[in-house]
């Protein structure tokens, strides 16, 4: 059963440790950095431009803006990210064969090799946190991040 919200919130109560936005902002950079540490140096990738090389691994021929919207970023990290990954010679960017305006990023054979090489990692860190739960916890997970991105997407079109 949701929380009750509609009493007046006493700003002196919130406990940041509890607060779900800050825990779950904080066990994402925590993995994130944890994911990080294995291709850094190696690769010369920043947590963005792994996100963006992740995004078109998954969905080849996204634009920019579509990136954003996937991976949560801000439309100015996905822009420098990009910029930097092209510079690399990682990903290359072509125009819509049906709308000339829009610019479709995929890897290129270098970002797909450097891609095969990390994803791998990113899912044995994946799988080393989720052996902490038993399957049905597993399965708890999945259905309660999906109720609350769910729910957080309708914030953003509430009035």
């Amino acid at each position: 059963m949701p929380a009750d919200t509609s009493a007046t919130c006493d700003s002196a109560s919130l406990e940041l440790e509890r607060f779900l936005p800050y825990r779950l902002s904080v066990l994402t950079n925590t993995i994130s950095t944890a994911i990080a540490r294995l291709y850094s140096r190696r690769f010369q990738l920043s947590i963005p431009e792994w996100r963006v090389m992740a995004a078109l691994g998954r969905y080849p021929g996204l634009s920019a803006n579509e990136i954003a919207e996937r991976t949560a970023m801000d439309k100015v990290q996905v822009s420098r990210a990009v910029s930097r990954l092209m510079s690399q010679g990682r990903i290359a960017r072509l125009r819509d064969g049906n709308d000339g305006r829009v610019r479709r990023l995929s890897l290129t054979a270098q970002g797909e090799s450097v891609y095969a090489e990390i994803a791998p990692l990113a899912l044995s860190i994946e799988a080393r946190l989720l052996r902490a739960l038993d399957p049905a916890m597993n399965r708890q997970l999945d259905a309660i991040i999906a109720i609350l991105q769910a729910e957080a997407e309708r914030l953003h079109v509430a009035p």
